[in-house]
């Protein structure tokens, strides 16, 4: 039976119908069409589908949108404001940091939550807040540049 959803998620509100047993990442791509969040193991462990719930990464593969009402929901797609793209997806397109782009969405995502906290942190701490997100194509050099190029960029 479908229960009743208000869901804020990048800054809209959303009424929605779904079943209770579905989760976030079904939500988000099924139901509001932001196909970013990535499908990857179903398991938590790849780190595609991470979004951030009040600022804080989460996986959206073992999140239940009932319980997330309430709370504000970002995706990679509410990270640009209109045409201006956020500094970590200018940082991840001017350096090549995606190759296939399957882990992009949740490596930006997770990169922000670190971003908002601290514009300047070490190789040591970036790695740490991607700690959860795997790539299958680079060897994180990029990316780990990405985050440093739009630290820099933030801070401003």
């Amino acid at each position: 039976m479908k229960q009743v959803l208000h869901l804020r998620v990048n800054g809209q509100a959303h009424e929605l119908y779904v079943e209770p047993h579905k989760t976030l990442l079904e939500v988000l791509r099924d139901e509001l069409d932001l196909t970013g969040t990535k499908h990857g193991c179903d398991l938590g462990e790849c780190g595609a589908c991470t979004v951030l719930v009040d600022g804080t990464p989460i996986l959206a593969c073992l999140a239940l949108p009932i319980e997330l009402q309430g709370r504000e929901i970002t995706t990679v797609e509410g990270l640009a404001h209109g045409a201006e793209l956020h500094p970590l997806q200018r940082a991840f397109a001017e350096l090549n940091a995606a190759q296939c782009g399957y882990c992009t969405a949740g490596m930006m995502l997770s990169a922000k939550a670190l971003l908002d906290r601290e514009t300047n942190p070490t190789r040591e701490k970036i790695r740490d807040a991607l700690a959860g997100n795997l790539c299958r194509c680079t060897g994180y050099e990029k990316i780990l540049e990405a985050v440093e190029v739009a630290g820099r960029e933030i801070k401003k």
